[in-house]
């Protein structure tokens, strides 16, 4: 994402128009961002239930529908996009392992571990709902924080974009990705 700066022009643009309704726009914007969306998503993958038969291609455009029904999103740019984007997976994702792992807790899931996804941890293995409760309590404490470690782990957001996301300087970002690495490991130990 960081390597495309020459198209952050376009897609800012696109954002633009998309967001004062102009829905072809969005299917501009998707062919521009479509493959760096298929790289997060195949990142993504490990997170999810093998027998989901998800793949990187489904959750994209399962994040391209969900895109669709966002209204009223100021989008600012291409870092931002990618931010939103990068809930959007998270929820697909989750919402995956939910739907299939409701015969018992843990039943079935590829389980990720959080090393492989930046997030610090023993070097044991957690799943996909434990680090998103994690980071819903971590929400609830903290958002910015539990914002910076989504944007990180599930949108592939380095700390410069995140900063320009969040509206606060490189060194605040490190700081909150510092303990909410933490502050997570500590939270999935127990």
């Amino acid at each position: 994402m960081s390597g495309h700066h020459s198209e952050k022009a376009p897609v800012t643009l696109l954002l633009q128009q998309w967001s004062t309704g102009d829905r072809l726009a969005l299917d501009r914007l998707m062919e521009l961002v479509y493959e760096d969306l298929r790289k997060l998503a195949r990142g993504r993958m490990r997170s999810v239930p093998p027998e989901s038969s998800m793949q990187p291609t489904a959750l994209v455009n399962e994040v391209y529908l969900r895109l669709v029904d966002a209204n009223h999103v100021n989008w600012h740019d291409r870092t931002h996009f990618f931010a939103i984007a990068a809930r959007l997976m998270r929820q697909v994702a989750v919402d995956s392992a939910r739907m299939h792992g409701r015969a018992k807790r843990g039943a079935g899931w590829n389980r990720i571990s959080l090393e492989d996804s930046e997030v610090p941890s023993d070097g044991s293995v957690h799943d996909l709902l434990e680090l998103d409760e994690a980071l819903n309590r971590l929400a609830a404490a903290d958002e910015r924080k539990a914002a910076v470690v989504e944007m990180r782990v599930f949108g592939g957001l380095n700390h410069g974009e995140i900063a320009e996301v969040v509206g606060v300087s490189v060194d605040t970002v490190k700081r909150d990705w510092s303990f909410a690495r933490l502050w997570l490991a500590r939270e999935l130990k127990s």
